[in-house]
């Protein structure tokens, strides 16, 4: 029998992996809501998809239930669905919770969820933003009680945002800041390259193109080579040479000591948005 899936939450993160999902499965088996209900209405009808009128609706309809909410509205979420989803269970029905909120931990979502019984499959999922265009990095972790199938399901559903790996989930803070955050990280640091193009004499357009083309490439042969970064950045370091002098500036202005403790003051976050009630 197909399995269907719900999305509770239609924002940029579950925006990103609803339209991915949409290309993986038939969207006819994907329902939808959010608390903007028209915009909710507006995605359903590019996709194909279903939208519908509430978050118990979305449970009733759905196998694999995907919560794509704020960690600080997760408990009001869960409160509201757990009579919905323990009926479902007393009918022998199959659901799955699928979190993608960052820092909740399952045992926060289960014990949020105990009226459905120990044995409530729950599933977290770590995406970042390039899933919008199928170049994410999403690590999934699953609780003891969730069945193998059921995790092939749900990286079956998510494949087409990117590369999906199976991650324990007491490193997913760790994760959440490395590969959710550093994005941001990331831009910031294709804007800084252009800018300095720019400031050279390079056209804006044309600076901001090939800073961002430039990254791609050299994380491409990061993942491709296999080789450490730091062999392949002394590959591009000739002797006396205009790399070695712009590496040294990146030393002297404290580059890699303020990208370290970027992750850090990130995942200090992460864990305190965990802490919710």
């Amino acid at each position: 029998m197909e399995f269907t899936v719900s999305f509770i939450g239609t924002g940029n993160m579950g925006g990103a992996l609803l339209h991915a999902a949409c290309r993986t499965i038939d969207p006819s088996r994907i329902h939808i809501t959010d608390y903007q209900h028209e915009k909710a209405d507006s995605q359903a009808r590019e996709l194909g998809c279903c939208c519908e009128n509430s978050n118990i609706d979305a449970v009733l309809k759905g196998n694999y239930i995907f919560l794509c909410v704020k960690p600080q509205v997760m408990g009001s979420v869960l409160e509201e669905i757990a009579l919905t989803l323990k009926d479902c269970l007393d009918r022998g029905e199959k659901k799955v919770i699928v979190s993608i909120a960052a820092g909740i931990q399952i045992a926060y979502l289960k014990e949020k969820l105990a009226a459905c019984g120990e044995n409530l499959p729950v599933i977290r999922v770590m995406p970042n933003t390039p899933a919008a265009i199928g170049k994410g990095m999403l690590a999934i972790a699953a609780g003891p009680e969730v069945e193998e199938e059921a995790v092939r399901d749900v990286m079956k559903i998510l494949s087409d945002a990117g590369r999906v790996e199976r991650l324990a989930e007491n490193l997913m803070d760790q994760f959440t800041v490395v590969s959710g955050c550093s994005p941001a990280f990331v831009y910031m640091f294709i804007e800084a390259l252009a800018d300095g193009g720019v400031m050279t004499g390079l056209p804006r357009s044309q600076a901001m193109t090939y800073a961002a083309q430039t990254v791609l490439g050299a994380a491409a042969m990061v993942l491709e080579t296999g080789k450490h970064p730091g062999e392949l950045k002394d590959a591009v370091c000739s002797p006396a040479g205009s790399t070695i002098a712009g590496v040294a500036k990146l030393e002297e202005m404290g580059f890699r000591s303020a990208a370290i403790e970027a992750v850090k003051a990130g995942y200090e976050k992460n864990v305190e948005l965990g802490k919710v009630k």
